[in-house]
Parts: structure tokens; sequence; C-alpha cells
């Protein structure tokens, strides 16, 4: 199934707000590493974890401490998710497909 559709939200809702990189990174970091079933490309995920290192004194999220420089810079996520973004991911699978 194709993600075009998820791919083109992600892209105007990050270009609205750099703090949006956040609930994207740990969704696309779900969809990859736990679901195994990504909902963004390797090189949107690789682009987006460059942009929010390049912010990162400016995102101001909630859900930012889950995240370090030093993934950000591995291009990774190990460690625990929100309990929203299960749900996140499904609505945005739901939405966008």
């Amino acid at each position: 199934m194709s993600n075009a559709g998820i791919e083109k939200a992600y892209m105007e809702i990050c270009d609205d707000s750099i703090n949006m990189y956040v609930p994207w990174y740990l969704m696309a970091a779900y969809a990859y590493y736990v679901q195994d079933d990504p909902i963004l490309p390797d090189s949107m995920f690789d682009t987006m974890a460059k942009r929010m290192l390049e912010h990162w004194d400016e995102i101001q999220h909630r859900h930012k401490a889950y995240l370090t420089k030093e993934m950000l810079e591995a291009g990774t996520y190990i460690g625990d998710y929100p309990s929203q973004i299960k749900g996140a991911v499904e609505s945005v699978r739901h939405a966008y497909r």
C-alpha cells in the first residue's frame, strides 16, 4: 500500500511547525521499529533527524524529552514511546492512505 498520502501530510504539517517533527519522528520510529511497517521512507526519517538537530534549541514539544541529540545523530530511536503514539500511527494510516 502506498504511503504517498502520509508523506504529503508529514511534509505539510512539519513545514508549518518545527515542533511537529517530534511526534512525526516518534510515529515513524514506532511504525518502523515496533510494527515493522514504515510510514515514511528512510531518507525522510534521516532528513527529519537532521532538521531537528539544526533546530533543537527552538523545538518545544511535550514529547521532546523522549528524544536525545545522540539518537538524532545516529538516525535511530531507542526508548519508550508516549502512550498516544500507537493510536496516532493508526490514525495517520487510516486518514492518509
